[in-house]
């Protein structure tokens, strides 16, 4: 079953209406974000800011110093571009209790092109001090990613993708904001993978197993905090490590990753991500095969760690 990560973000704020603390603005996108079921069912806690993402940012900042809990919603590239400083400066500085929700992150937003494909967002939110960031695998940690952003005070990013993505969670499913989860054991190499690329390291570890090279595989949903305590025990162990994620490979997960190995355990390691290109025109499938971000691409790298 395929369900894109944005819809469940809509079921989440739909379910959690009754909370009149929550509060959720979009900047004229809310069909697209899905941020419209909140609306269909509390219209008067929704607040359309129109093509303003920095207003919105700035409105949801001071709502959030009166007790509400708001979700500024929007484009991952209308957040964390044009809205970084009010990010930065409004919410993230006075740690305030904003939850800036986006969709359509990534490539796989597809045929809106380069210009609409946020492969930067991930680097820019982790950089901020006192941001948690948060990009789901699938639509079951989507839901439950929304839930524990309201139970945690302060800013926190949350990613969402355009596309329908396997659903490789159950419901028993437990999401804990800087946790990372086991899904798969084995001891000849770690894939460590984040959001799309999470069902993606699955298929992967399949084929590696069948010719004998056994995969460990960790989704990394809680980018900031990071599950450093897991990484390291798990790459002590292997000492071999992919990562793997749908953004640039500059700042993003596999930049986290390196970051925490080089200083705690240094081991081998290789990058599956956007490798500092942009993004163009496509299909989201052709774009994710002709970007290298597929099952076969995380196989040959697992191979080439020797």
């Amino acid at each position: 079953m395929n369900i894109a990560t944005r819809e469940a973000y809509g079921e989440a704020l739909k379910e959690l209406a009754p909370n009149e603390k929550i509060v959720v603005l979009d900047a004229d996108l809310a069909k697209a974000t899905k941020s419209i079921e909140f609306k269909k069912v509390a219209p008067e806690r929704f607040l359309d800011m129109g093509i303003a993402e920095a207003d919105m940012i700035g409105t949801a900042a001071g709502l959030a110093t009166c007790g509400k809990i708001p979700f500024a919603t929007t484009f991952a590239m209308f957040a964390a571009g044009r809205a970084f400083e009010q990010i930065r400066n409004s919410v993230a500085y006075p740690k305030l209790n904003v939850k800036i929700a986006v969709t359509h992150a990534g490539i796989t937003v597809g045929e809106d092109g380069g210009s609409h494909q946020a492969i930067e967002d991930i680097s820019l939110m982790r950089s901020i001090p006192n941001m948690v960031v948060l990009n789901p695998s699938d639509a079951v940690e989507a839901k439950k990613a929304v839930y524990a952003a309201v139970e945690y005070y302060g800013p926190v990013y949350i990613r969402f993708g355009r596309a329908a993505t396997p659903v490789i969670h159950n419901e028993n499913y437990e999401f804990k904001i800087g946790k990372g989860e086991i899904l798969r054991e084995g001891k000849d190499v770690l894939i460590i993978a984040t959001g799309i690329m999470v069902a993606k390291a699955l298929e992967a570890a399949e084929t590696l197993s069948k010719e004998n090279i056994e995969a460990t595989v960790v989704n990394i949903a809680s980018i900031k905090p990071l599950d450093t305590e897991l990484i390291v025990s798990l790459a002590k162990k292997i000492g071999k490590v992919v990562t793997a994620e749908e953004h640039s490979i500059i700042g993003g997960l596999g930049s986290a990753v390196a970051e925490v190995l080089s200083e705690e355990y240094p081991a081998k390691l290789k990058r599956i991500g956007i490798k500092d290109v942009f993004g163009q025109s496509g299909t989201p499938d052709l774009l994710l095969e002709h970007y290298g971000l597929t099952p076969e691409a995380i196989v040959k790298a697992a191979k080439e760690l020797k």
